[in-house]
Parts: structure tokens; sequence; C-alpha cells
């Protein structure tokens, strides 16, 4: 991966952290659009889309700046986006998000994607904005959990069918559960412990936090399989509390469904 300049230093390509999240992509993403890569070290695709994406960000001469998110390392920032999959680009305009996709595309159609994204302007945004919901998410990145919660209930009171809200909640959840835990000691302890309820689920929780959402579902729904009673239900409410993230249309949550219903009937 190639590296950009500090931030501030009017590089085109930036390295973002959730400390400098706010100032180098969100206040940015005011003057001037923000196209965010949300990659990984041992992603195979990223390696593939980067350098595209960086050559792109060049040649562009600072009329957007590529922001480049390692959602390991940043995994607040990840969830605030819905990142179920690497590579996943996002477009940042005037403080939203106004575009994105998911996969490596040929490099003609991302200069296509760019170009819509520069003369977009920021006329359509990905949702309506809702300053509560704004202060939620910014919460959640910046780590205050309790703050982020509480801000996510009162939508939730006063809409209790709010997608954004809800997703938002199950993040705060599973970011609880996975506070000082080491993801590779979870992962082994699944391996090693395959009926235990409490270490697969954590085990799906960090999946999901490094972009393996499918890989999560998969491994809960075979626990379902394996389960019955309390252990079931409990594996099944954990499942659609990661389903409740990604969103009703991702179609990887849709398959996942699917195979859950047929885990349990």
């Amino acid at each position: 991966m190639s590296q950009g300049g500090a931030p501030g230093s009017g590089a085109v390509i930036i390295d973002v952290t959730e400390a400098t999240f706010q100032s180098e992509v969100l206040e940015r993403s005011l003057t001037t659009p923000v196209v965010v890569d949300f990659w990984a070290e041992w992603c195979g695709p990223c390696k593939q889309l980067s350098p595209v994406l960086e050559k792109l960000a060049v040649e562009g001469g600072g009329s957007w700046v590529l922001a480049k998110v390692d959602v390991d390392a940043n995994p607040r920032i990840a969830q605030m986006f819905r990142v179920q999959g690497i590579p996943m680009v996002y477009a940042v305009v005037d403080g939203q998000p106004v575009d994105a996709f998911t996969g490596v595309v040929p490099e003609t159609q991302l200069r296509q994607w760019i170009d819509a994204v520069l003369k977009a302007g920021g006329a359509e945004v990905a949702r309506p904005e809702d300053p509560r919901l704004d202060s939620a998410d910014e919460a959640l990145v910046n780590g205050d959990l309790d703050a982020a919660e509480q801000a996510y209930k009162k939508i939730l009171a006063d809409s209790p069918a709010d997608e954004a809200a809800q997703a938002g909640l199950a993040q705060v959840g599973l970011l609880r559960r996975v506070s000082g835990a080491d993801p590779q000691a979870a992962l082994a302890t699944a391996q090693a412990r395959p009926d235990d309820v409490d270490a697969q689920t954590l085990a799906a929780d960090f999946e999901v936090l490094s972009g393996h959402a499918d890989r999560a579902y998969n491994r809960l729904v075979d626990l379902v399989r394996r389960t019955s009673g309390d252990d079931r239900e409990r594996v099944r409410r954990h499942l659609l509390s990661l389903f409740t993230m990604a969103g009703p249309d991702d179609p990887a949550v849709a398959a996942a469904r699917r195979a859950l219903a047929n885990a349990l009937f």
C-alpha cells in the first residue's frame, strides 16, 4: 500500500484513523470530495483496487482526496459506514456519504464513478439528514458507547422502525462485547471449542468487524444446527443482531436468513 502525506499536508492520498476521521474526512469533504477506501493487509482484492484508486487520486491533482482506512486498526469507522465486506469504497461530499461500491471494479468504471461523484456535488445523500443520528454516529466513532447508546435509544423511542438507529444500537452492543478481547485468541478459542456458545459468538463478532460478515453468519447458522433450547435461542438472537447492523437489503443477510430458517425448521 502506498502511503499518503501527513494529515493536513494537502496530500491527495491520506491514511485516516479514528482520531483524524472527523477532520480528514467529514470536515475536509465540506470543500473537497473525499473517497474513502476501506482495506486490510490480508485482503487480496484490496491490493488490486487500492493502487488504481491511488493512481487516479494523483491524476486528479487535488480535485478529490483518497482517504485510506485500515478496517482492522479502525473498526469503529468501518462500523459507522456499515462495512460488511472489503474492499469497500465510499464517496463523502458535504459531510455525507453520497455513493458506495464493494469489490474490485475496472479502471474505466472507476473513472466514470469518480466523475459522477465530482458532478453530483452532494445533491443526493445516502440517507435523510437527521442531526440526532449524526450525533449518535459521531459518539460511536469517537468510542463514547454510553452516549451513542443513549442517542440511538432516544431515536428509537420516537421512531421504533428507524433502521439506522437499530443498526447503531446493535453496533454499540458488538463493540462492548469485543472490548478488551484479542481477536486472534478469540478465533483460536472458537476453533478449539466448536460447541462453546460464548466462544463462537465472540469469534463471529470479530469476523464482522474484520469485514468477514459472511463467515460470521455461517459460523452461527452452523451453531444453531448443533444447539437446542436456550443455547439455540441465544445464538439466534445474536445472529439477528448482526443482521441488524448490515441492514435488510444486504445480499449476505438474505442468504443467511434463508440458511437460518432451514437450520431452525
